[in-house]
C-alpha cells in the first residue's frame, strides 16, 4: 500500500511538472516508469537442446564439448563495479558504453528523461562508437558493469524537472531500469541501518533494500554485494544473508583466477583496487604477459567518472583489447561472471547421433536470482565446413557459432523474454528514428537465434 500511495504522489507530481512544460514534447512513455525487462519469471534449471546436423558421417566418440572458463572464449576478464549508487553511472558510464551523449563539463548531468524527451544539456560530446568485444561469431557485445544501489534512500524515488542538469545525489530508479536494460549488474553497498556495526542490524536492512529493488525492477533482486568504506560487518551481514551470493572489498579478500576455479565461488570475497586510470592499462599489460589460465581478473572499483580519466581508459579499452583490438577481453559485471562460473562448474551436456544430426542435451541448473543462462560450449574434432545447419530446443531463445580452434563454438541465451526485449528496442526505433536507437536495435536483435521472428525484426529496420 505504501508504494501505491508513492507512485501516485509521484506520478501526480510529474503530470504537473509536464502540463507546466507543454512546450516540450515528451512522450507518454517518458512521464511513467520506463520499460524493464521483466525478471520475476526468468528461466530457471533450464534443459536445453542443440541440433547439429552434420554434411556426412562424423563419429560421435571423436566429439567433445566442454564450457570455456570465460564466455566466448575469451582469455581475460574484467570487473568494474560502482560505488555509492552515483548518477555518472547513468550518464556517463552506461551512456559512453552505449554510444551515448556525455556531458561535457563535469559538473553537468542528466537523466533517463532527459535522454528520451530530447531534453539535453546544451554542450554533449560522443565517443562515435560503442564499447565491447564480440561473441566470437561476430556479433557486438558491450561491455557491462556493476552499480551499487540506495533503495532505502529517497533520493532514487526523486523525478527530474525538465532541463535539470545538476547533480542529483545518486541514481534515480528510471536510470537503473535503463542500466539493466543494457545487461548491467546491481549490487547492495550503504545501508541505512542506525549502528553499521551491528550485524543482525545491517542484515536487516538488506531485507528491507531487497523488497524495494525487487519492486522497483520487476522481480530483479539483488545477489551482490560491494563492500562499502572497509566495513566488515557488511561482510558478516552478507555471509548470513543468503540471497547475497558474491562480494567484492578492497580487503580481507582474494584474487579472482577465472582459469584456476574448479569449484564455486558461492560466498567468497573478491578482491578489486581502486586505481588512478593511468595505473589500469600498466596493471592490465603486467596480467597479460601470464598465461591465459594464470591471468587474474582485473577487478576495479570507482567512484565517478571523468572525461580525461577513465571515461577515455574505457575508450582504451575497446580499441586494445575489445572488438576494435585484438578481442581478448571479456568485460562483465561480477554478477554476470559469478553466474556464468557456476553455471560452467555444474552444467551437464549429453551426446546422442540420430542419423546425420549430433544432439547436445544441455542442463543448465540455477540458482535465487540468475538472470544470466548464457553460456559458450566448445565443441573438438569437427568444424563449421562439415555442417548442414544448426539448430535448438525453443527454450534457447539466442545463439550464434563460429569455428575456434580445432572445432566449433556455440554461444547459447535461454534468456524468457530475450525476442519481446529486442521487440521492444525495433519499437523505440520505429517512434524516434535516430542512429542510436538503430544501433541498440540491430545490438538486441542480433542475439536472436535465426528465425522468422529475428528476420522480421531486422526487416524493420531496413
Amino acid at each position: 500500500m505504501k508504494k501505491n500511495k508513492r507512485v501516485i504522489i509521484k506520478s501526480s507530481i510529474v503530470c504537473f511538472i509536464f502540463c507546466l512544460t507543454s512546450c516540450l514534447d515528451v512522450p507518454e512513455r517518458d512521464i511513467k516508469p520506463l520499460y524493464v525487462y521483466s525478471y520475476k519469471d526468468e528461466n530457471s534449471n533450464i534443459v536445453a537442446e542443440i541440433y547439429i546436423k552434420t554434411k556426412g558421417d562424423i563419429p560421435i566418440e571423436s566429439i567433445s564439448t566442454s564450457i570455456p572458463y570465460l564466455k566466448y572464449n575469451k582469455s581475460w576478464l574484467m570487473i568494474l563495479t560502482m560505488d555509492d549508487c552515483k548518477q555518472d553511472a547513468y550518464c556517463r558510464v552506461w551512456a559512453a558504453i552505449n554510444g551515448k551523449p556525455l556531458p561535457v563539463s563535469e559538473h553537468v548531468y542528466y537523466n533517463a528523461v532527459n535522454l528520451l524527451s530530447g531534453d539535453m544539456p546544451l554542450s554533449v560530446y560522443y565517443l562515435n562508437k560503442t564499447l565491447g568485444s564480440t561473441d566470437g561469431a561476430g556479433n557486438e557485445v558491450r561491455f557491462t558493469f556493476t552499480t551499487t544501489l540506495s533503495p532505502e534512500e529517497s533520493f532514487m524515488n526523486t523525478y527530474p524537472s525538465p532541463q535539470a542538469f545538476n547533480m542529483f545525489r545518486g541514481l534515480i530508479w528510471d536510470n537503473v531500469r535503463e542500466i539493466v536494460n543494457y545487461d548491467n549488474g546491481i549490487a547492495f553497498h550503504d545501508v541505512k541501518a542506525d549502528d553499521i556495526s551491528n550485524v543482525e542490524m545491517i542484515k536487516n536492512h538488506f531485507a528491507l533494500a531487497q523488497e524495494i529493488i525487487t519492486l522497483e525492477l520487476d522481480g530483479r533482486g539483488c545477489k551482490t554485494l560491494a563492500e562499502p568504506d572497509g566495513n566488515k560487518a557488511y561482510i558478516e551481514a552478507a555471509r548470513e544473508y543468503p540471497p547475497i551470493q558474491i562480494m567484492t572489498a578492497q580487503t580481507e579478500a582474494e584474487k579472482l583466477f577465472p582459469g584456476k576455479v574448479n569449484s564455486s565461488i558461492q560466498k567468497k570475497v573478491i578482491e578489486r583496487g581502486f586505481y588512478r586510470p593511468c595505473e589500469w592499462i600498466e596493471n592490465i599489460n603486467k596480467i597479460l604477459q601470464k598465461s591465459p589460465e594464470n591471468r587474474e581478473a582485473f577487478c576495479v572499483g570507482i567512484h565517478g567518472m571523468t572525461r580525461k580519466g577513465e571515461l577515455d581508459t574505457l575508450l582504451l579499452l575497446n580499441n586494445l583489447y575489445g572488438k576494435d583490438g585484438d578481442d581478448s577481453m571479456w568485460f562483465t559485471s561480477l554478477e554476470e561472471y559469478y553466474e556464468y562460473s557456476e553455471y560452467r562448474l555444474n552444467t551437464t551436456i549429453e551426446k546422442s547421433l540420430t542419423g546425420d544430426t549430433l544432439k547436445l542435451t544441455v542442463s543448465i541448473p540455477s540458482q535465487q536470482y540468475f538472470y544470466y543462462p548464457s553460456i559458450t560450449i566448445n565443441l573438438t574434432n569437427i568444424s563449421m565446413s562439415e555442417i548442414a545447419e544448426i539448430s535448438s530446443s525453443e527454450i534457447v531463445s539466442g545463439m550464434s557459432y563460429a569455428d575456434f580452434g580445432n572445432g566449433i563454438m556455440i554461444n547459447i541465451d535461454c534468456r524468457k523474454h530475450l525476442l519481446e526485449h529486442a521487440t521492444y528496442f525495433v519499437e523505440k526505433y520505429e517512434k524516434s528514428p535516430n542512429a542510436s536507437n538503430r544501433d541498440d536495435a540491430l545490438y538486441f536483435v542480433n542475439r536472436l537465434k535465426p528465425s522468422y521472428a529475428k528476420q522480421a525484426l531486422l526487416q524493420r529496420l531496413k
